[in-house]
This record gives structure tokens, C-alpha cells and sequence, in this order.
């Protein structure tokens, strides 16, 4: 069997052998960008709840030490 032979058995167009699968693979990797940006939401809303309660401490912070009646050294 040459070459040639065995080539006729595949398909002319790669293209056209694979539909199914690329659109599996485009699916699998949609589904994967999606959930990257589920954890990534997820990772920006602590990263913010965390700068605001760190803020809010140190806010308070500063109102103790400027309430009336604190000696200051």
C-alpha cells in the first residue's frame, strides 16, 4: 500500500473532519473562561470588603484618638 492510498482514505478537508470536536473544545473552553471569571468576582469582592473594613478601622482609629477628654502625648 503506497502513500498515496492511504491518504485517499483520509478527508480532503480537515476542517470538515472535526466539527463536532471543535465545538466541544470551544464549549469546554468558554464554560472554563466563565468560571475563571466566577472566582475572579468572587476574589475582587473579598479584595474590596477587606480595603473597606480596613479603612473603616482605621477611621475609627482616628475618631478615638480625637475624642474629647484624651490627653494626647
Amino acid at each position: 500500500m503506497s502513500d498515496r492510498d492511504w491518504e485517499a482514505d483520509e478527508p480532503v478537508d480537515e476542517h470538515e473532519a472535526q466539527p463536532a470536536t471543535d465545538s466541544e473544545t470551544i464549549l469546554m473552553a468558554l464554560d472554563q473562561i466563565s468560571q475563571t471569571i466566577d472566582v475572579m468576582t468572587s476574589v475582587v469582592g473579598r479584595l474590596r470588603h477587606f480595603v473597606e473594613e480596613q479603612e473603616f478601622s482605621e477611621e475609627a482609629a482616628a475618631r478615638d484618638a480625637m475624642r474629647p477628654g484624651r490627653t494626647l502625648h
